[in-house]
């Protein structure tokens, strides 16, 4: 089967086109030996099936990044059968620079000019065929976002793919160009695109003079004399300088703008002058995120049942009258998160209830209907009934990313992160973090200092990711019906959202005034003209989130959720003991053991015979976070009196009943959430770490993730319960500024001395 890579810069559209060309035969893994995503999959739109393989967006083919090493070495080492170089035609010339690179290898390529429907709606024109034959390469008009011109794309790659192509050069008539012909004419024996090589050499590409070292040292030779009348002897400059200035010369002349256009501000630079402000610029980000949450938790969409009595009321009385009506109705009309579920909670309550009516009807033993209705179905389904939230959570995420927003939301926070030590291309692995800390810690590699990068890393899991959402929208839910706070689980996430940010914020101020003390590199990043996202490809990117959440959730969680309710129900001499009884159990004894850490937190030692299932699920969720709220769904029935087999208790009502029962405070819930917010995130994310950070961090890292959580619920749990601890941490913050504050001036010393 043909293999097409696809390369380009980052938004220039390459992953809706990749995304319209595989579709649902996409696939995610990693790059050998890196844990940089690796895309691919089949497109059979055109003459025949071929394999599609996403390259990482790049700007050039310079070592700079992981990202522009895996996609050198895939080009020069797997040798794709042709490249579908993807360029912004709103940006010809900037993204023609990788394009000339391309162009020096050995490779047959084909340049799709993506977004053409946006430069038509500017008034410029691109004249294909004129850029086709300067080129010397296929060149085709196309949208990714609409489908123009795709089934025609692959067909031209196709027949492309089957023709060799050579390397050529566009550095011809500068001072080097002798110096690349001779070079070049020395390696074409010994490697595929001896072009490419050759000018890497010149540059003076660590990687290449690494492998080529006697190449290196005649090209080294060659370039003694040359001291060019601008850039003397600075070669990579003189290079980076003649590409656009040959792209200037004989591309540019194929791009007709509109007059005037060079006056008139666009669309995009009209909507800047408000979401960049620099006073509303965070205000407004902050009300999104507030109206993304309320969206997502509301139980009174809109308010409306607080602003208007009558209707508030109605909604509570209709719901009484016809509970199923609860799936829309609560203290007013329910948010499009909490619709979805509520309906999808009623579904698999009435599943694990008939299931559990069904087996006691059939006589079926005690030990086998708690199993399957508490250790299997009540944690599977407790964690299942939020996949409609996550989901919705990310299309909110996704549209905010895919418009081009979310890249003005680094630029804006620019200015703040310079503050904290960090530049503001740290944001952007950060807010990463809400969707999974994963990718967000790969993505770090985007960040030249290592100290920054290890800051960054520490502080990721402090942004919630969705795997998180079951135990904060539990939480609120439960708190809400147990502690009569009305309806504001949108409220109350949102702020244990901005909690978890504030106390990132506040480690890298610490750790950046410490030991993780280093320069701040310069912030450029470009920003995308803002584009409406692609539904078909916003509705894949949420089917590999699905897929990825239910896998987790009938593997991990489900064996987590078994071995839960084993060890629950049997003592350590394995004599199975009843729900009355579980007091003897195994997990009783282990969570009664380490039940007393918990203390200062609020859900420890003073929660009672019972309290140990808060220890147990805040331990459990250091497997995987969903099993915090999989655990109170299989114990909620059992430990909670008042209830029969056939009455599982999930989610929102598990927690409710398990905050009754233990007579848990509000400030302890609250400092429950956080630690599990900020704690050791998941065993994968935990893996992620230890490859990303530096050798000998990462038992520092560990450390940080146990005390960060442990002190900001401590700080918590006795300031919202007694409020008289506030001396106390106001001491212990200012013994800690001082202790900064000599370290760094004893620092500066001992470099003075040096």
């Amino acid at each position: 089967m043909i293999t097409i890579a696809l390369a380009g810069n980052p938004n220039c559209g390459k992953t809706t086109l990749f995304n319209a060309l595989t579709g649902a035969t996409a696939h995610v893994g990693n790059w050998p030996g890196v844990t940089v995503d690796k895309r691919e999959g089949v497109c059979k739109k055109g003459e025949q099936p071929v394999n599609i393989v996403d390259l990482p967006g790049i700007y050039s083919l310079s070592p700079y990044t992981p990202e522009e090493v895996i996609a050198r070495n895939f080009i020069l080492d797997s040798r794709p059968d042709c490249v579908i170089n993807i360029v912004d035609s709103t940006n010809l010339e900037r993204n023609l620079y990788l394009t000339t690179q391309l162009m020096e290898m050995d490779v047959p390529v084909v340049v799709a000019l993506n977004m053409t429907d946006e430069l038509d709606r500017r008034g410029d024109k691109i004249d294909a065929k004129l850029l086709e034959e300067r080129l010397g390469l296929p060149v085709l008009r196309i949208s990714a976002l609409s489908g123009y011109g795709i089934k025609d794309l692959i067909n031209r790659t196709i027949a492309t793919a089957k023709r060799p192509r050579k390397g050529i050069s566009v550095l011809a008539g500068t001072t080097i160009s002798d110096a690349v012909s001779q070079v070049a004419e020395r390696m074409k024996d010994d490697v595929s695109s001896p072009v490419f090589h050759a000018i890497k050499l010149i540059e003076g590409d660590s990687v290449e003079r690494d492998v080529h070292k006697r190449s290196a040292a005649f090209a080294d030779k060659l370039l003694a004399g040359v001291n060019d009348p601008t850039f003397g002897s600075d070669i990579e400059a003189l290079v980076a300088n003649a590409r656009y200035d040959y792209i200037t010369k004989n591309y540019s002349p194929a791009l007709t703008r509109k007059s005037g256009d060079g006056v008139k501000l666009t669309k995009s630079d009209k909507i800047d002058r408000i979401l960049t402000n620099k006073w509303a610029g965070i205000p407004i980000f902050a009300a999104i995120l507030f109206a993304i949450f309320h969206l997502t938790f509301s139980e009174d969409l809109l308010f409306l049942g607080a602003i208007i009595a009558p209707f508030g009321e109605w909604c509570a009385t209709i719901t009484e009258e016809f509970p199923v009506l609860s799936i829309f109705f609560s203290g007013g009309l329910n948010s499009p998160g909490v619709m979805l579920f509520n309906a999808l909670d009623l579904l698999t309550s009435t599943i694990g209830e008939g299931i559990a009516t069904g087996l006691e009807s059939a006589g079926a033993a005690e030990w086998a209907i708690g199993l399957v209705g508490d250790g299997i179905l009540g944690g599977l389904f407790a964690v299942l009934s939020f996949l409609p939230q996550i989901l919705l959570l990310f299309f909110f995420f996704s549209i905010l990313e895919d418009s081009g927003y979310m890249a003005r939301v680094a630029f804006i926070l620019d200015r703040i992160f310079r503050r904290l030590g960090l530049s503001g291309r740290a944001f952007m692995p950060m807010i990463m973090g809400f969707g999974c800390s994963i990718p967000a810690m790969v993505n770090t590699r985007t960040l030249a200092d290592e100290k920054e990068r290890t800051a960054t890393i520490r502080v990721i899991p402090f942004f919630s990711c969705g795997a998180k959402l079951p135990i904060l929208t539990a939480m609120a839910g439960g708190m809400i019906g147990a502690f009569g706070l009305g309806e504001v689980a949108d409220l109350i996430v949102t702020l244990m959202y901005l909690l978890g940010m504030v106390t990132a914020f506040i480690a890298i101020i610490a750790m950046r005034s410490t030991t993780m003390r280093g320069e701040i590199t310069p912030f450029i990043m470009e920003l995308p003209d803002y584009r409406a996202p692609g539904m078909k490809s916003t509705m894949l990117h949420l089917w590999d989130k699905a897929k990825h959440f239910i896998q987790k959730a009938f593997t991990i969680i489900l064996a987590s959720t078994i071995v839960i309710w084993f060890f629950s129900h049997f003592t350590w001499n394995w004599q199975f003991v009843p729900d009355e009884n579980m007091d003897t159990s195994i997990l009783a004894s282990l969570g009664m053991l380490v039940q007393p850490i918990f203390t200062p937190l609020g859900f420890g030692a003073q929660l009672g015979p019972i309290g140990w299932v808060f220890a147990v699920g805040a331990v459990t969720g250091l497997i995987a976070k969903e099993n915090v709220i999989a655990t109170f769904g299989t114990l909620a029935s059992a430990v909670v009196t008042g209830f029969t087999a056939d009455e599982a208790l999930e989610g929102v009502d598990a927690v409710e009943a398990l905050i009754s029962a233990t007579d848990i405070s509000g400030a302890a819930c609250v400092a429950f959430i956080m630690f599990n917010m900020l704690t050791i995130p998941c065993f994968a994310a935990v893996a992620a770490a230890k490859a990303e950070v530096p050798k000998g961090k990462f038992k520092w890292t560990l450390l940080f993730w146990i005390a960060s959580s442990y002190i900001a619920a401590a700080a918590i749990y006795t300031v919202g319960e007694f409020i008289w601890p506030v001396a106390i941490w106001a001491v212990v913050i200012a013994v800690a500024t001082a202790g900064i504050i000599w370290f760094n001036k004893n620092n500066e010393k001992e470099l003075k001395t040096a």
